[in-house]
């Protein structure tokens, strides 16, 4: 793990769900991750990776759920329990605040903003795959919101893709401690290929 370094010109950030509704006070589900996002320093540390990979001239990609609308999931066969809470409670609407990015996280030039995700995975009939690999990208350090959920569906199927494939473990949250537990300790080491801290992945950077 100490001999890991990132290529520049093969490495993207990959922020998942950058949304107010999961980041911001006054947000839908910021209270319900707000006490394990501050013990880790989860903001502070989406920062830190935000600004070091854009320093070092690295790719960013944002990675987007699906912005509710009102009829989204209504006749579907099999929405998920995550797809039903959506239903009621209308997070990351479109068009309202707690659907806009986050401020500390809005998409730049050049940034990869990737086609909304329905369920879980920013793979799963998205354009994610499609942009990365026309940037030439080979690894991924995946960030973001919900580490259990939208962080383990994308890097998981990173992987199956052929991704080499980074999770940061002070870079997301949960609901429970016992999800982030799952998430780093049990489920995560059977697919990524490095499970680092916020200041592992940025001593791996290439200098700016």
């Amino acid at each position: 793990m100490n001999q890991l370094t990132y290529d520049a010109k093969k490495t993207a950030l990959l922020m998942v769900d950058p949304y107010n509704d999961f980041l911001s006070e006054g947000g839908k589900v910021w209270p319900l991750i707000k006490d394990i996002a501050e013990e880790v320093g989860l903001l502070d540390n989406l920062r830190t990776l935000n600004r070091s990979f854009r320093q070092a001239g690295m790719q960013v990609a944002t990675v987007p759920h699906r912005r509710w609308q009102a009829g989204d999931y209504a006749c579907w066969d099999h929405p998920n329990p995550t797809q039903r809470r959506i239903m009621e409670r209308h997070h990351f609407a479109k068009g309202e605040w707690g659907g806009e990015w986050h401020p500390d996280f809005v998409p730049q030039d050049g940034d990869i903003v990737a086609l909304e995700h329905w369920g879980q995975s920013g793979f799963a009939n998205t354009d994610l795959d499609f942009q990365l690999k026309q940037h030439g990208i080979s690894h991924v350090v995946v960030v973001g919101l919900l580490a259990n959920t939208c962080i383990e569906s994308t890097a998981r199927f990173a992987m199956e893709l052929g991704y080499h494939v980074t999770l940061v473990r002070d870079a997301t949250a949960a609901f429970q401690h016992e999800l982030m537990h799952a998430a780093h300790a049990l489920n995560g080491p059977t697919y990524a290929h490095a499970i680092l801290t916020t200041k592992e992945v940025v001593d791996a950077l290439p200098k700016p």
